[in-house]
């Protein structure tokens, strides 16, 4: 009994009990700006539950997803959100709900790609940038005059310029090592998901330098001829393999 006690006495105590809805949020709000994160999320936890069925408990479960997202838990941001998504499709959040996931799975460094010598290229994930891409469709798609909107646009020519410079990387990379065939099947992918990227011009480059490889001639011709009628002033020409 003595010990049943004892446990009683250090149950800690929720210094929260006492506070109205607003007053927890307006606390969860002050602890964020000031950095406190951990303690910012375990009050928004709360409010989530004493104002449940609310607007103030749907704003609760974005902000905690957004302080998962600063923390660097990624994983754990995205299935807050998503169970927002699914839950609350007409809540006046909901643009910036798909606008979170958007910015939770962009990758800013997409176009950096580490060291050649300790990564196979052809199986790097690009999946969370592509899912990023879709989040930002839904949401100009569904919202065109959202303030989310702009940036969603920005972001996304940001992913597409990228993904396919990506593709380009990889293309490239294979050409180099001599594994042609593969930097063909690279190079069309870039240019029939990407057209309109800048990349698309080194992609002609490297199929008319595949080809030529291959001893493929019509095929070679066919890529330069692409390359000098879409980039008449491209750098790649000069050194396109000649007929």
């Amino acid at each position: 009994m003595t010990v049943v006690l004892a446990a009683c006495n250090t149950t800690p105590k929720d210094e929260t009990a006492g506070m109205s809805v607003e007053k927890l949020y307006s606390e969860a709000k002050e602890e964020a700006a000031a950095g406190s994160y951990e303690r910012a999320a375990k009050l928004y936890e709360r409010l989530e539950g004493r104002a449940a069925g609310t607007l103030l408990s749907q704003q609760a479960q974005l902000e905690r997803a957004y302080i998962n997202y600063r923390t660097g838990e990624k994983a754990q941001a995205l299935a807050i959100v998503e169970r927002f998504i699914k839950l609350h499709p007409t809540s006046p959040a909901f643009d910036y709900a798909l606008y979170l996931q958007g910015v939770i799975n962009f990758n800013d460094n997409l176009g950096i790609f580490g060291n050649l010598a300790n990564q196979d290229l052809s199986e790097r994930d690009q999946q969370a940038s592509r899912d990023s891409y879709q989040s930002f469709k839904q949401l100009i798609e569904q919202f065109p005059k959202s303030k989310y909107t702009p940036d969603a646009l920005v972001r996304m020519r940001y992913i597409v310029n990228s993904l396919a410079a990506y593709e380009v990387h990889v293309a490239r990379y294979y050409y180099r090592r001599g594994a042609y065939l593969a930097a063909v099947n690279r190079a069309q992918q870039a240019l029939q998901e990407f057209q309109q990227a800048p990349a698309a011009e080194e992609a002609l480059a490297i199929m008319a330098q595949s080809y030529d490889k291959l001893g493929l001639e019509q095929l070679r011709d066919d890529a330069n001829r692409v390359l000098r009628k879409n980039f008449p002033n491209s750098g790649f020409i000069a050194a396109a393999p000649a007929k």
